[in-house]
């Protein structure tokens, strides 16, 4: 099994903490496996008895009536009320499948899993967990019906980190495979070629797009099918809905509402299929309304996507950095700086401007700088900000990392994303 020791431990530093605790993220990233199997294992090997652990999969058939979340709690109630002495856990998966009840003993009021669950973690003898993601509920609505009640721990797919500790190897033949197919846990465990690729075509057409259009009532799932391209085809490029709109009106010589987009790529975001990294004015410290950066959650998903017809190495390296940063839990932004220098007024971007509280650094993306101009382009943005942050280039054609004589850190993208570089 693979080890999600980032995640586990946000969950034992929030255990007891008198709040629900909510596991959200993408579809098959592992969120269930979490839960019910390296959380379970880990209380179990910590002396928890095993039939304390309450465990509530409502995908599955034996747990159906505890669909109706007067049931549930009729029944997590008469447990620990039994046994106050006691700890216990509660593990819900695919809380989603729940339904609104009218409890008749109450004055026939509307009834749902929120109340039900808030009702439950008032028990001190009780430590609540839910998960669950599809079209009737993704969980991104989970947690903002808990909101100042819940603790969210948000996983990602695999990082480059935790797929390596598993595969092994050459790290240069596994990010090369990473890069390719991506970081979904299932895909780590497939060795054929094609049946990694069929695995993401039929996940992303059968799961994620079938979710999107059920949940938000989608009427052109044409539509969403081309913007969904055209992001992908995009990573790392800036755009915004207009320019969405406007290149798909003129593939398909028809008319597309710049709302439709705009709502059409919220609702890809709401399903954490794709993120967006806003632009920052350095200097201005202020942000741009548009155009922003879009980025795919996982990349072997952006390939499967497109057929894997676009392998453009600079640009998915980048949207790997980019979830990287965001799963270590950093603020990330898209940097902008303006180039004065005799009299010109350009814009220049700094890939990302990561933030820790009150730390900052810089860090560009660049696969290699080969040439002295692209090695001017690059170092040039970073100088431009006019502060003593750290900034670093992340590399694929060094051997080795170094320090160079403007104090810009350089290091290789292998080195960064196992976590063999100190950030702050």
């Amino acid at each position: 099994m693979i080890k999600r020791e980032f995640y586990l431990n946000q969950i034992i530093r929030n255990m007891w903490n008198g709040e629900i605790k909510v596991i959200t993220g993408i579809r098959r990233c592992g969120k269930s496996v979490l839960l019910f199997d390296l959380f379970y294992d880990y209380l179990v090997k910590e002396g928890t008895d095993k039939e304390n652990i309450l465990k509530i999969e409502l995908d599955q058939r034996k747990y159906y009536k505890y669909r109706n979340p007067i049931a549930l709690c009729d029944y997590v109630e008469s447990v620990v009320t039994e046994n106050e002495d006691k700890k216990f856990y509660l593990f819900i998966d695919e809380v989603q499948f729940t339904q609104r009840m009218i409890d008749k003993e109450n004055e026939g009021i509307e009834v749902t899993i929120y109340d039900m669950l808030n009702e439950l973690k008032a028990y001190k003898n009780l430590d609540v967990y839910v998960t669950g993601s599809n079209s009737k509920m993704l969980s991104s609505d989970i947690a903002t019906e808990f909101r100042g009640r819940a603790t969210q721990i948000h996983v990602y797919p695999l990082s480059f980190e935790e797929f390596y500790s598993y595969k092994g190897g050459d790290e240069k033949k596994a990010l090369d495979e990473y890069m390719l197919y991506g970081g979904l846990p299932r895909i780590s465990k497939i060795d054929d070629e094609k049946d990694k690729k069929n695995y993401l075509v039929s996940l992303y057409d059968e799961m994620y797009i079938k979710d999107i259009v059920e949940r938000n009532a989608i009427e052109r799932e044409d539509i969403l099918g081309d913007i969904l391209d055209y992001l992908a085809s995009q990573i790392s490029s800036l755009t915004n809905p207009t320019n969405v709109a406007n290149a798909i009106s003129t593939m398909r010589g028809e008319n597309i509402n710049q709302a439709m987009a705009a709502n059409y790529i919220k609702h890809t975001m709401d399903s954490f299929l794709i993120s967006m990294a806003r632009r920052y004015d350095i200097k201005g410290k202020s942000y741009f309304n548009y155009p922003n950066k879009y980025y795919y959650t996982d990349i072997g998903l952006r390939n499967a996507r497109l057929n894997y017809r676009q392998f453009d190495q600079g640009h998915i390296m980048e949207n790997i950095i980019y979830n990287d940063l965001l799963r270590r839990g950093y603020s990330v932004d898209v940097g902008v700086v303006v180039d004065r220098r005799n009299g010109a007024n350009t814009q220049k971007e700094v890939d990302f401007v990561v933030n820790e509280g009150d730390k900052k650094l810089y860090i560009q993306s660049s696969v290699r700088m080969e040439t002295t101009e692209k090695e001017s382009a690059e170092l040039n943005s970073l100088k431009l900000t006019g502060d003593f942050f750290k900034k670093i280039i992340v590399r694929m054609d060094i051997p080795h990392n170094f320090y160079d004589d403007n104090g810009i850190y350089h290091c290789n993208l292998i080195d960064f994303l196992l976590g063999k570089v100190d950030l702050f």
